[in-house]
């Protein structure tokens, strides 16, 4: 789960939100990725810098983006050798009466579906393996 989570380049494949993702650097320590939103209506871009402790926390803070604040952190925690507890919170405020008006609502329903895309992509993989 969290090498789905931590590849930024795939989110295009499976977050119907998500429509370019490019990672910019990455490390045992951190990930920066630009990701892309073009949702019903609203088009824009961010850049975050994750710090992470692989297998079980990312954080997530914007470098650049339509956002006043946005962070959040990914807990995974093991619970068999194909399963573990998900907690994903994620806070955020828009930035300008614009984004507020015509991008908040495409991206409070973002935040809403995440975790679930997650493990639906998780689902699908591993029931495609031999």
């Amino acid at each position: 789960m969290f090498d789905l989570i931590e590849a930024a380049e795939h989110y295009p494949a499976f977050l119907p939100w998500c429509s370019k993702a490019v990672v910019l650097a990455r490390d045992e320590t951190m990930v920066a990725a630009e990701i892309t939103v073009d949702y019903h209506g609203a088009h824009f871009s961010f850049v975050t810098r994750n710090p992470k402790r692989r297998p079980d926390w990312m954080a997530i803070r914007m470098e650049r983006g339509p956002f006043r604040h946005f962070e959040g952190e990914w807990h995974l925690t093991a619970l068999a050798p194909s399963a573990c507890k998900i907690v994903f919170d994620l806070r955020y405020e828009l930035g300008g009466s614009i984004a507020r008006t015509i991008a908040a609502p495409v991206f409070d329903r973002i935040a809403n579906t995440l975790v679930d895309a997650y493990v639906a992509r998780a689902e699908a993989t591993l029931t495609s393996r031999p």
